[in-house]
């Protein structure tokens, strides 16, 4: 059974006074899904409407379906003419429509010219008031994909976080890692390798960025970071080792951490006179940046 809904505006000639530009009724309910009507007294400025009035039925997004999931529907938007009893309805020449979570919405860009809106002597309005109405009859639904949603962040900022190792000498342990910090609304920390790992081992100092807690990941979700990890001369900046350009990478549960295991050789880092490694102790700095995220649709 389609569910019929309706919806009546009052004092009409305040929402262009108000500059209102669109309108939405309240939710109502067909067949097990929330709808409403959305309402452009003058036109869809969006899609470059001009001289017509707009609407479209409207999937309520709070309770809509999610991205992958498909609602099939069958549905009329009425007007009704005052004078006569009557509506004028249209329906779309294609029989139903897919409202999902990327489309929530299907209508009439020009549902009627705003002349022959307001032409009292069609009865749209009346009194400055008009009464809108909705047929609509889901047919279907239906769950469609798996997917992915990658989100890049406007301005992103970067995150510096600088960490002194003491007692170098007195390291005995393969790795160390610094005290946790957050960049990009996610906790991080370097490791320190002293001796080197996997083809560094013995020969090379070995520095990663990793993610501090990865469980804390849905296991689909990545963070996309752009990095730099450097060792620090205290005294002439100028003499900052950085083991190339920055890197950047895609950080997951499943991939948690990324860096260089040939970061600098021992012989090099163990010369005094570059300045990284002073009074047995040396200062590792890392810059993460956070440009993206990405997630499943479900």
């Amino acid at each position: 059974m389609p569910t019929h809904y309706t919806f009546k505006i009052q004092s009409f000639s305040l929402m262009s006074k108000h500059s209102l530009e669109r309108y939405e009724s309240e939710d109502f309910e067909a067949g097990g899904y929330k709808w409403k009507l959305a309402f452009y007294p003058n036109g869809n400025k969006s899609k470059n409407v001009k001289e017509h009035i707009s609407l479209y039925l409207v999937l309520a997004g709070a309770n809509g379906p999610q991205t992958c999931w498909e609602v099939y529907a069958a549905f009329r938007l009425f007007l009704l003419d005052q004078n006569n009893g009557k509506y004028l309805a249209l329906q779309e020449e294609q029989k139903e429509r897919c409202f999902h979570g990327i489309k929530l919405d299907w209508g009439f860009d020009q549902f009627l010219s705003q002349k022959a809106f307001t032409d009292t002597s069609n009865g749209f309005l009346v009194d400055d008031a008009c009464v809108f109405g909705a047929e609509v009859f889901v047919r279907k639904e239906r769950s469609t994909c798996k997917g992915e949603c990658l989100s890049m962040i406007k301005d992103a900022v970067m995150y510096k976080h600088v960490w002194k190792i003491e007692n170098l000498s007195k390291l005995d342990e393969e790795s160390y890692d610094s005290e946790t910090f957050i960049a990009g609304d996610q906790k991080w920390k370097i490791e320190f390798y002293p001796k080197g790992r996997d083809d560094g081992k013995d020969s090379h100092l070995s520095i990663d960025l990793a993610l501090a807690d990865p469980t804390s990941l849905y296991p689909t979700s990545k963070l996309y970071a752009q990095f730099t990890l450097r060792l620090v001369d205290p005294v002439y900046s100028s003499r900052h080792f950085e083991y190339g350009a920055k890197a950047t990478w895609w950080f997951s549960a499943s991939s948690p951490k990324r860096g260089w295991p040939k970061f600098i050789t021992l012989g090099h880092f163990s010369d005094k006179s570059l300045g990284y490694l002073e009074n047995d102790s040396t200062i590792v700095e890392a810059e993460v940046t956070v440009l993206g995220t990405a997630s499943a649709l479900e």
